[in-house]
């Protein structure tokens, strides 16, 4: 049988993995500019830290994992032969992978809190899961790049992201990038005012999902949760909100204005844009999109959504928000945090087909000593110890080479891999170098060696 791997994963070719890194350099650099920690948590949680902190939606896509051993033997007779997936899962499986990196990190918080000093500023790069249906930028494994700030209610966070974005978009020299953001407490504010407040989780997940089903398919889901036709013929009005920044503030403040939470929501967007404008930004641009809800619970205040140049057809490059109590749900009250997520696979995808990927090489030697004589061998590893302790990528082609075939090889190799030296022969102390971008051929000593590689 072929070999092959789960839908939704991929392998990486050499180049692929240092174009991927790159990426990852970029970004961590931009992280530890902006004053961000590195931490780590474990690939899978207890499915209790996971489980009803995404919505009914995310806690479908949430990998579990089988408890060791024979699973079915504590689970309940009735509930396998009424095949009850849901209440069996929680008896077979007691472990998850994880589904982003914020709710781990909530739960770390929490959990080394007397270790911490207040805000905490952390960064985390590694790979999440997610059973969802795989399609072009979306996989079901895959990395998240999350910056996040615990310990402070300060709108400065929020200004620094929208910053940090900027930082790294322009260093991967990623143009027409658009950061979109909103305010759960505008959305609360008009759930309120159409009379849907009892139905704010169902209209905001239906919200989010106006670029994908277009307003019938928002509409006509508002209807199958109960929404009434007069609270949606209330919010039609965002389904075509336009105008700048400062213009759509000025409809929501009329909008709003029997809605205390809704105003609070403008008024902290309007400190996030005043800033903004007032600071400038280096290649992304800000827009205010009032339908952006981002579909998770945890979120009460800023929500960030990053889109691609409209160039790429492809879903969003990052997004995150503002929680004010997501450590509550571990039993630590009260500690307001603010964080954003970088979609690696996406940025990849866009970099590549916008051909940005020019200046990322494969790592490879300086100089790789040619094997054609076993006597030469230990002259040449000898001098290869010596290079590597003056930090100088070498290796030595590993098979001596007995017929013009086998040094025709190892040529090859030198032109497949583009290295840029080649030590051709070792007499005692003197070495042939040969620079394979001048065709220059000279003898030198070792010490001439080290000089001429670095």
């Amino acid at each position: 049988m072929k070999p092959s791997i789960p839908k939704g994963t991929r392998d990486f070719s050499p180049m692929q993995v240092a174009q991927r890194n790159y990426i990852f350099s970029v970004i961590k650099s931009s992280f530890e500019n902006f004053g961000f920690q590195p931490i780590e948590t474990p690939s899978f949680e207890n499915s209790s830290t996971l489980m009803g902190k995404y919505g009914e939606e995310g806690d479908r896509l949430i990998f579990k994992i089988l408890n060791s051993g024979d699973y079915l033997k504590k689970a309940d007779v009735q509930l396998l032969n009424d095949k009850n997936s849901l209440k069996v899962t929680s008896q077979i499986s007691e472990k998850a992978l994880r589904y982003d990196l914020t709710v781990p990190f909530a739960r770390y918080v929490v959990q080394h809190q007397n270790d911490i000093s207040f805000p905490f500023k952390r960064y985390q790069i590694q790979p999440v899961w997610r059973a969802d249906r795989p399609q072009k930028g979306r996989f079901r494994e895959f990395y998240q790049c999350d910056a996040d700030v615990v310990g402070s209610k300060s709108l400065v966070q929020e200004v620094a992201f929208v910053q940090l974005y900027d930082d790294v978009f322009t260093k991967l020299k990623l143009s027409g990038v658009c950061i979109k953001m909103n305010n759960r407490k505008i959305l609360s504010g008009i759930a309120e005012v159409i009379g849907a407040a009892d139905k704010l989780i169902d209209f905001t997940v239906a919200l989010d999902k106006l670029d994908k089903i277009g307003v019938d398919g928002v509409i006509n889901e508002m209807l199958s949760k109960g929404i009434t036709q007069d609270a949606i013929d209330k919010v039609q009005p965002l389904f075509n909100f336009s105008g700048s920044n400062s213009e759509k503030l000025n409809q929501l403040k009329g909008m709003l204005q029997t809605s205390d939470e809704g105003l609070s929501g403008v008024k902290e967007l309007q400190f996030v844009i005043d800033s903004i404008e007032a600071l400038g930004l280096q290649s992304a641009s800000l827009e205010i999109d009032v339908t952006l809800a981002r579909g998770l619970n945890y979120y009460t205040g800023a929500i960030f959504e990053v889109s691609a140049p409209k160039e790429v057809k492809i879903g969003s490059l990052g997004g995150g928000g503002r929680y004010d109590d997501l450590t509550g749900i571990f039993g630590l009250k009260d500690v307001s945090g603010v964080g954003i997520s970088f979609g690696l696979d996406r940025i990849y995808l866009v970099l590549e087909e916008l051909n940005l990927f020019e200046s990322v090489e494969l790592p490879k030697p300086k100089v790789l000593f040619l094997n054609f004589d076993e006597q030469q061998q230990l002259s040449s590893l000898k001098a290869i110890n010596r290079l590597r302790k003056e930090n100088i990528k070498c290796e030595i082609f590993p098979d001596v080479a007995l017929s013009n075939k086998q040094q025709k090889k190892q040529w090859k190799y030198v032109s497949n891999r583009a290295i840029e030296f080649v030590v051709a022969k070792v007499e005692g102390e003197v070495f042939t170098l040969k620079n394979m971008n001048t065709s220059n051929q000279s003898e030198c000593s070792l010490s001439e060696l080290i000089k001429t590689l670095n």
